[in-house]
């Protein structure tokens, strides 16, 4: 089968990194698949290594920032000349199958739909506000797609709403755990195996304390200000702390460094925080850490980032909302903390940064169970049995 597959970015982060699981299955299976990309970015350079066709041009791509009168006038234009780009490459290339990655990006939709081809939706979002465009990608998902793929249970009830069940089918993100060693090398490695590319981070003083780190998108919803708020409580009993924050901003959101900053200084987090921005090598960064951290503030759908994570043999902690709480059971492979309480998440966290023993036994549980529910083999054949 000839697949048009289209994204919404060009970065590694979860969305980014299930593509490139799924073209490789699709390549594996002996489909051929052509990407579009609005621009160029390190994935670009992942597919190349692939041998995947890409093709570039603007694709109106979906960002708050286009939430007001004069951004969703640009969006519809762009996205109709995007439509029509599409449609030509569809019909030059012989196009079967159109394969949306991400609501964020329309033009496949109304382009398969246009020339009667089928269309396949993979749905990594909840989105809650603006309760606007959460109505109308109801409609498009329920009238534009032929079958519609979400990450988790909290993303098939999110969208389930507006939507009939019968259109959606629930695929449980996996990936490569041959990154991160066996389940039992994975809590029990030695910390300073692997080396972020920057930061004291490195240095032998930070490898003797107890690393908290957290890896994601800088955006207004996945709690880095939320993770600096529990830093600074934790900070107060344990100065021996230190937290790693990994990730970088959406060009145009890079304001929303002027919060972090100042909340660094407001609670006293300067010298205790690491900043090393957008990084690659996450199993390296990973292996350096002792607890992990996912403090998103809304439900994030079926973050890529906890399987990773839990893959490494960390002890895990997650906000008690979104497909988190379908991966891991607190007291088990990690504790569950609310989403707007830091003093009361702190104190939860408390028995795994005093006791070592259960750290290494929540992260061993989580390296066990990542690959047991959520393995490569259950996604592939998912995918492959709806193609």
């Amino acid at each position: 089968m000839k697949l048009l597959i289209l994204h919404s970015s060009s970065d590694l982060y979860g969305a980014s990194k299930i593509l490139l699981t799924s073209l490789a299955l699709f390549k594996k299976h002996g489909h051929e698949a052509m990407v579009v990309l609005s621009a160029k970015g390190e994935l670009s350079e992942q597919l190349a290594q692939m041998d995947v066709a890409v093709i570039y041009m603007p694709l109106g791509i979906i960002r708050r920032k286009y939430m007001n009168p004069r951004g969703l006038v640009n969006r519809v234009q762009a996205t109709r000349q995007a439509i029509k780009a599409i449609k030509e490459i569809i019909v030059a290339e012989k196009i079967e199958l159109v394969y949306s990655n991400t609501t964020a990006v329309l033009a496949g939709a109304f382009a398969a739909k246009q020339l009667g081809i089928k269309h396949i939706w993979h749905v990594h979002e909840i989105i809650q506000r603006p309760y606007f465009l959460f109505r109308g990608l109801s409609y498009l998902l329920k009238h534009y797609a032929d079958k519609i793929i979400v990450v988790s249970k909290a993303v098939q009830d999110h969208w389930a709403k507006n939507i009939p069940i019968s259109k959606i089918l629930l695929v449980y993100n996996g990936i490569d755990y041959s990154e991160y060693g066996s389940p039992a090398a994975a809590s029990d490695g030695p910390r300073d195996s692997a080396e972020p590319r920057q930061t004291a981070q490195s240095e032998s003083a930070a490898l003797r304390r107890l690393v908290i780190g957290m890896i994601g998108r800088v955006h207004h919803w996945k709690g880095q200000d939320y993770f600096l708020q529990i830093a600074g409580e934790l900070i107060k009993t344990h100065p021996h702390l230190q937290f790693v924050m990994v990730g970088d901003a959406f060009p145009g959101n890079e304001y929303l460094y002027e919060n972090i900053n100042r909340l660094k200084t407001e609670l006293n987090l300067v010298e205790a925080v690491k900043d090393l921005g957008y990084q690659t090598n996450i199993p390296a960064i990973l292996g350096q850490l002792d607890i992990f951290v996912l403090p998103s503030i809304l439900p994030d759908p079926f973050p890529t980032v906890v399987l990773e994570a839990m893959a490494a043999g960390k002890a895990i902690v997650a906000t008690n909302h979104g497909g988190a709480t379908e991966m891991i059971e607190s007291g088990k492979e990690g504790l569950l903390i609310p989403w707007n309480n830091a003093k009361a998440a702190a104190a939860i966290m408390e028995p795994i940064i005093t006791d070592a023993a259960l750290r290494k036994a929540m992260g061993a549980a989580a390296a066990k169970k990542v690959r047991a529910e959520f393995s490569l083999q259950a996604f592939e054949e998912r995918i492959l049995k709806l193609l």
